[in-house]
């Protein structure tokens, strides 16, 4: 017994020496910082999502949104000085890397490996296999009860689903063409979004079954009647051959989980560990939403999927409903306040009252285009600084300047064709249409590229070539600026403490000779600045076997 009762103790002080070890090196890996850099650096694809049995549906009410994100308490920044941290999921290089919420596809650095969009790429957008068959009849399902857009939800003949949504009568165009340019736009911008096109049909295409049913807004159903359809009808116009056109938009693959919000994370999703108000593409989407006036940018116009791709489930997040943007605000025209005023705003109601009147803002001296289908929407009144949603969003709020340009040049890579191309996706009627919001968009486009530009030395797409550091600084590229000169000064750079040696003697463009001949895994930081020494760059190069290559960037401004 006595034996037994030593090898217990023994097993019981091996234990606590584990314990105490196990201790000691937590502690020295905390008090350890990482290196800034890894071999793999940089990343350009997060990690193979962990797989997801089980997500919760989860709702957003509208009202309690829009409360919440008005009302509530403003976000406080997480560091003490009182500045909001860089954006969590940027990678060494200030991109994003491709994700469940993201995919470089148009406007990426030069640098980034990924295929560019052609215009036909740019046409494509999410798919154009998915369009509604017209070869049979459209089973209706039930009506579309959410949204203040009339519609119903329909399977075409090849038992496709879809949901259709109508123009109000008076402006003709006007929502339909901006639900399929939109949907072009953001995911040409990098966003998951559904497919949606551009349909005409008869009434004779459509047919009403046993299981078709009619939803009430309070969630109330019962069989859909011949009647019901013709009330929904009603409120969409004829063309002059008696057909009615929608916007179709393809189901989303998977299982719809509900909204994502633009804060916080899903605790039933393992791969959703970034504040969202943290996440790039969602700050930067501020820049994205001001371009294309999508004063309705919130949570309710989102939604999260659970989808299985190759035996792997996870959670996929989706931007939808684009039906209010452009001049659009989805059953008529936008007012001019929408994109420069929250809904509820008492400063400009009190300086009307302060001045009986006699100050007009900028937005109720703008002039528009005289053409139903375009609404309102213009270039001359746009303040990219200034623009603002329907209500306030944390995300956009504590965006900072590299946010909005990391942002800002995916806008600016669009040319005039690439914007005509995807303004010509709606259809319009009338072309004048078309050509108002084709150069609206031209001129927002450059209002933000001199707005968020200037904010920090504008550089991208560094590489290395003929043992010289090269780059683009994009407000000369663009013409938004004139050429300037730089200066790079060179320095050693540890990385494993973090920080540079030096600097050297040597400045410009040409690597040192002294870092040509240093061994592979070496570090060397570039400082380059211009003609504002707040406002400048660091790019670190790694030695390798094969030479020098840039394993990331810092902004300084």
């Amino acid at each position: 017994m006595v034996q037994v009762w030593q090898r217990i103790w023994q097993r019981l002080a091996e234990f606590r020496q584990l314990l105490l070890i196990g201790a000691i090196a937590a502690a020295a890996l905390a008090a350890a910082p990482g290196p800034k850099f890894y071999d793999d650096d940089p990343l350009w694809r997060e990690p193979k999502p962990l797989p997801v049995a089980e997500a919760a549906m989860r709702d957003i009410v509208e009202q309690y949104e829009f409360f919440r994100n008005t009302f509530h308490e403003p976000y406080k920044p997480e560091r003490e000085d009182g500045t909001t941290p860089r954006a969590q999921n940027a990678n060494t290089m200030d991109e994003v890397p491709d994700s469940t919420w993201y995919t470089n596809r148009f406007g990426s650095p030069d640098t980034i490996p990924h295929q560019r969009m052609s215009i036909e790429d740019l046409l494509r957008g999410p798919g154009e296999t998915n369009r509604p068959s017209m070869d049979g009849p459209w089973t209706v399902l039930s009506n579309k009860s959410t949204g203040v857009t009339p519609g119903f939800m329909i399977l075409d003949s090849t038992g496709k689903k879809f949901i259709l949504k109508f123009d109000p009568p008076l402006h003709p165009d006007l929502t339909t063409a901006v639900d399929v340019i939109g949907s072009k736009f953001f995911y040409a911008l990098g966003y998951n979004v559904p497919e949606n096109h551009i349909v005409t049909f008869t009434s004779g295409q459509l047919r009403l079954t046993a299981k078709s049913r009619h939803k009430d807004p309070d969630g109330h159903e019962r069989p859909m009647t011949a009647r019901d359809l013709d009330d929904i009808l009603a409120y969409t116009a004829l063309d002059r051959e008696g057909r009615y056109r929608a916007m179709a938009s393809y189901f989303i693959p998977g299982k719809i989980i509900g909204p994502f919000r633009f804060t916080g994370t899903r605790s039933d999703d393992p791969n959703d560990v970034v504040p969202h108000e943290n996440r790039r593409e969602l700050r930067g989407l501020y820049v994205f939403a001001a371009w294309l006036n999508h004063t309705d940018a919130k949570s309710g116009n989102t939604l999260d999927s659970l989808v299985d791709e190759n035996g792997l489930p996870y959670i996929k997040h989706y931007l939808v409903d684009f039906g209010a943007i452009l001049g659009s605000a989805t059953l008529q025209p936008k007012n001019p306040a929408d994109g420069h005023v929250y809904f509820f705003n008492i400063k400009p109601a009190a300086v009307q009252f302060a001045t009986l009147g006699l100050d007009v803002p900028r937005w109720d001296r703008a002039t528009y285009r005289e053409v139903r289908e375009a609404g309102r929407f213009d270039a001359a009144s746009f303040d990219p600084d200034d623009w603002k949603p329907d209500y306030p969003n944390i995300a956009f709020d504590i965006r900072r300047p590299d946010d909005d340009f990391w942002a800002a040049k995916r806008v600016m890579a669009f040319t005039d064709a690439d914007i005509r191309a995807v303004v010509g996706t709606g259809e319009y009627s009338d072309p004048r249409a078309a050509e108002w919001i084709a150069e609206a968009l031209m001129g927002r486009r450059n209002k933000i590229g001199r707005a968020f530009f200037s904010r920090l030395l504008p550089l991208d797409n560094f590489r290395i070539g003929a043992g010289r550091i090269a780059f683009d600084d994009l407000a000369v590229r663009y013409g938004l600026r004139a050429a300037r000169s730089y200066r790079i000064q060179w320095a050693r750079f540890d990385n494993r403490a973090g920080r540079k040696q030096g600097p050297l003697d040597s400045v410009g463009a040409a690597i040192p000779e002294q870092f040509r001949v240093s061994p592979a895994g070496q570090y060397f930081a570039a400082d380059i600045s211009s003609d504002d020494p707040r406002k400048t760059v660091t790019v670190y190069l790694r030695k390798t076997a094969a030479g020098f290559e840039v394993a990331g960037i810092d902004r300084h401004w």
